[in-house]
């Protein structure tokens, strides 16, 4: 290809699939090149909402997501989604611009060492100095988003190398490595047939499903499992959708959300009793196993992952190293092989078992689901919620509680249904900027963002992006005034809350509203279930501001045992003193 070396990479990228540049102009010369050739460039607000963009984009495309950064203060605005995206193994390539090789070490405006600043968060990251080597460096760039793990990866272009003349390689290149997973290797084969006769001949085998599950596109091959050797199925947090949550074999969502009011919380006994735990596609984290307590450690362990290091890292496990979706299809064929009496002997009870458990739930937590009390209480905001989403929505959550009660009380109806959360490093600040790059990824699906108003504080700014791109999600936010997982958490250890949990009032429907967005404001329960239907009738951005209970808690365990305690007065709400 002639041109220049922008012109190579806007080419290479096209190759490769890329239609969309997350971009804020920088660098300017690659940018121009790329919309010459029809790759639209989205304008973020903020460097840190956009490679939160890149991550939603590509947990729903199955496509690496491209966003672009100028050098210095804006790079160093991509290390948190970053971060977030290398610990949940999400794939997107970072583009920074970078100072002209004459000026390096001289301090160049804006210089710093990107390298130093993006070693802990980005799986390779390489300068491109030779115009004859563009196409290499960015196949190669690709080649380790998109292979093994996926992660973040990042390219630095000096400016003065962008206008280079191109020069012409000896080897031509025209693959395309875009899409994720990029190759599927597969277990070894006398493992595979060990963990099959474990599993058929174990008393109370269990499966924990985790994101990678959907991120390989294994939801298919999991439930051929399940259903051939009647196994139950518990998910992490990113795990959740992967399996039908109303089947007979499902326990929902365990992770740490196993409190008296927690999907899972009447099948505890089950899963500590599990003598063979399968584990698959997930990084066994402290949030997703409620700090490795809920199975024994008297069981075996069976581990699927493609990341040889995560196998085996907090349970000793028959390693299965793998992609997901072809290690769980070489397992179902050798268990297809294997007597599964005792698999199919114990099949009714096991269902019985778990319907029992399920019922148990849902009397639990009814009151809740059809209270009428204002402020509202979130758990009958879900329950509303759950009645119109359609299986094809996706539904996406900030962190902390967000991502609680989404896992809680919204139900997975089909396998394979969508619901985002930040669970890498959990920040705040997600919800918003993940709906949208979910929404850029599929612009004919309903995507839904809940977020608290803590969290959604930190991007506003973009309400304005997704009028603008056109991008249009519904914002329900819970609006409570106060940062509600850290007074909790705060009250659960030391009694009381320090004053930095509590903020003023804020009108979300009015900063909507000045953005070109609607804003609808909900402060009663029988409000709820109109608030929703406009705003899915909407052709555009909604926010809907739902003031809820400042004392509402999802099921956390661990608030189970301090619940005198875990709502102790907030300051603004008690008296002054006379000496004030």
């Amino acid at each position: 290809m002639n041109g220049t070396v922008a012109d190579v990479i806007a080419g290479a990228l096209a190759r490769h699939g890329v239609k969309t540049i997350l971009g804020q102009s920088n660098p300017t010369e690659l940018m121009l090149a790329a919309e010459r050739i029809g790759i639209r460039q989205v304008l973020y607000r903020t460097e840190n909402a956009a490679g939160v963009m890149a991550d939603g984009f590509s947990r729903i495309s199955g496509r690496i997501a491209v966003v672009a950064a100028q050098n210095g203060p804006a790079a160093t605005l991509m290390v948190p989604p970053m971060a977030e995206a290398i610990k949940a193994s999400v794939p997107m390539l970072v583009l920074v611009q970078e100072v002209p090789a004459g000026n390096r070490d001289r301090n160049a405006f804006q210089e710093m060492d990107h390298f130093g600043l993006f070693a802990s968060v980005s799986k390779w990251t390489r300068r491109i100095d030779d115009p004859a080597r563009v196409d290499d460096n960015i196949d190669l760039a690709m080649t380790m988003a998109n292979s093994g793990r996926p992660g973040p990866v990042v390219l630095l272009i000096p400016r003065d190398v962008l206008g280079m003349p191109a020069a012409v390689s000896r080897f031509s290149r025209t693959a395309d490595l875009g899409a994720f997973p990029l190759d599927r290797p597969r277990p070894d084969a006398a493992a595979v047939s060990k963990a099959a006769e474990l599993i058929a001949r174990a008393r109370s085998p269990l499966v924990i499903a985790g994101g990678g599950v959907h991120s390989s596109g294994a939801v298919a091959e999991l439930g051929a499992l399940q259903d051939l050797a009647q196994l139950p199925v518990v998910t992490t947090n990113m795990g959740k959708g992967v399996v039908d949550e109303t089947g007979p074999l499902s326990l929902g969502v365990a992770a740490n959300v196993t409190g008296e009011r927690g999907p899972a919380h009447f099948h505890l006994p089950m899963i500590a009793d599990a003598d063979v735990v399968l584990l698959v596609g997930t990084r066994t984290n402290e949030n997703g196993t409620e700090g490795w307590t809920l199975t024994s450690p008297d069981a075996t362990y069976i581990h699927i992952d493609v990341d040889a290091l995560e196998v085996g890292r907090n349970y000793e496990s028959l390693r299965l190293v793998g992609d997901a979706r072809a290690a769980l299809a070489d397992l179902t064929e050798a268990l297809a092989a294997t007597d599964l009496t005792i698999r199919r002997t114990l099949a009714d009870q096991l269902r019985a078992n778990i319907a029992a458990g399920r019922n148990r739930h849902v009397e639990t937590v009814a009151p809740l689901l059809e209270s009428g009390n204002a402020p509202i209480a979130p758990e009958r905001l879900f329950a509303e919620l759950g009645k119109v989403l359609n299986p094809d929505d996706i539904v996406v959550a900030d962190a902390s509680y967000s991502s609680f009660w989404i896992a809680s009380y919204l139900r997975a109806v089909q396998p394979g249904q969508r619901f985002l959360m930040p669970r890498g490093l959990a920040g705040l600040g997600w919800g918003l900027p993940l709906a949208m790059g979910a929404k850029l990824a599929a612009p004919d699906r309903r995507v839904i963002a809940v977020v608290g108003d803590g969290g959604f504080a930190h991007v506003w700014s973009e309400l304005e992006t997704a009028v603008r791109e056109n991008l249009p999600v519904i914002v329900l936010v819970l609006n409570n005034s106060i940062l509600a997982a850290q007074r909790h958490a705060e009250n659960a250890v030391f009694g009381e809350t320090t004053k930095g949990v509590e903020f003023g009032a804020v009108d979300h429907a009015s900063i909507a509203a000045a953005v070109g967005a609607t804003g609808i404001v909900v402060e009663h329960p029988d409000n709820i279930e109109t608030a929703l239907h406009e705003a899915l009738e909407s052709p555009g951005t909604v926010v809907i501001d739902v003031i809820v209970d400042p004392d509402a808690y999802p099921p956390v365990r661990a608030w189970d045992a301090c619940v005198d305690r875990i709502n102790t007065q907030l300051h603004r709400d008690r008296p002054v003193s006379a000496s004030r």
